[in-house]
């Protein structure tokens, strides 16, 4: 990696950042859309408040940058970006309720059910879930540019489908809230967050080259780079869990431990985590060589995952 390619990967985080949040905003609008009979306000500022307050938007900007691995359209790219996001923070919302993970803040503001209550929270959740799958499946959006063909929607609406449902995502919080009872051995764990943390990340690069219609190989690998950045993106979290501020991450730290729920850093302790990571970053560096220098800026995400403070 070059002196500058840091900062050439934060620059383009933070633009594929603000493009995705702009089309948020848009997409969270007041108006109604053809085919909805009102939007309720309350409802809309809850939802805009855990879609539009911070983050990184790492899973956007792993579509956005796997999709120009293939020349895809940008606009189709984003739109799919946005989509991504939407799921994930209506998984936030709900992880946070006190059903669930009970955190009072979140990127270092009031959590949704603390801002709102508990009825709104779970409210706009299920509406930024629904709303994912509109913006992937709508036939006619506003700009020519991010229509997909017919068959490239359905595949990644079945494909996001399947990253957040029972086999993936939520699942995995279902074992998540099960492993302080369970205490899952080794590669319990590593099926959990799989599919609690990975598989989204996962879907995030392998959705780039389906809107790129790109072919099956490059799908596959691009599938696997995502693989070995959600585990490093786990790893890294659960280290941070340990070591972290709370001020510095933006959400209560150390929970897990407090709860008695394991993970690989509490089994194999820092170093070998720090081991883990480095060989992570490696191996998504290796996935991306047939690209070249196209794949820089998912190289530095890699390392980026890895190295995080926050």
């Amino acid at each position: 990696m070059s002196q500058d390619e840091p900062n050439d990967f934060a620059t383009a985080l933070h633009s594929h950042a603000r493009d995705v949040e702009a089309l948020l905003r848009e997409l969270l609008s007041s108006r109604p859309r053809h085919g909805e009979i009102a939007r309720p306000e309350r409802l809309l500022a809850a939802m805009r408040h855990g879609v539009l307050g911070g983050g990184k938007r790492l899973r956007p900007f792993l579509v956005i940058e796997s999709a120009a691995l293939f020349d895809a359209d940008r606009e189709a790219a984003r739109r799919v970006a946005a989509a991504l996001e939407c799921v994930h923070c209506y998984s936030l919302i709900h992880d946070d309720l006190p059903a669930m993970d009970d955190d009072d803040v979140r990127r270092g503001r009031p959590t949704v059910h603390k801002a709102f209550d508990e009825a709104t929270a779970i409210l706009a959740g299920d509406s930024l879930l629904t709303l994912a799958f509109d913006i992937i499946a709508d036939p006619a959006p506003d700009s020519d540019a991010g229509r997909l063909p017919v068959d490239r929607r359905l595949e990644l609406v079945t494909a996001l489908a399947r990253a957040a449902g029972a086999g993936g995502m939520a699942g995995g919080q279902l074992l998540d809230l099960e492993a302080a009872r369970s205490r899952p051995d080794e590669a319990g764990i590593i099926t959990l967050q799989a599919m609690k943390t990975g598989a989204l990340i996962r879907f995030a690069c392998e959705a780039g080259a389906m809107v790129a219609g790109a072919a099956r190989p490059d799908r596959e690998r691009l599938a696997e780079f995502g693989s070995a950045v959600g585990l490093a993106f786990q790893l890294a979290d659960d280290l941070l869990d340990r070591t972290a501020h709370a001020a510095a991450m933006g959400k209560a730290t150390g929970k897990d431990r407090a709860a008695g729920k394991a993970t690989l850093v509490d089994l194999h302790g820092a170093e070998w985590t720090r081991r883990q990571l480095s060989g992570l970053v490696g191996q998504a560096h290796d996935l991306l060589s047939p690209y070249g220098g196209r794949g820089s800026m998912l190289r530095s995400a890699a390392a980026f995952v890895a190295q995080r403070r926050s």
